[in-house]
């Protein structure tokens, strides 16, 4: 078993965090021209790419 180090617990700590959908207040305040999170991504499909030790 390996261990995490501090610095790839934060990163995927911050892409964990990037993974949420699009707040609706933000929708309804620019009229649903942003719609959807650019950063949202599935464990299944995209793979993060970090080269963290």
């Amino acid at each position: 078993m390996s261990k995490k180090s501090l610095a790839k617990k934060l990163r995927l700590g911050k892409k964990l965090k990037q993974n949420r959908r699009m707040p609706v207040l933000a929708m309804v305040r620019t009229h649903r021209r942003l719609q959807s999170n650019k950063f949202q991504r599935d464990w299944r499909h995209r793979k993060l790419k970090l080269k963290i030790k």
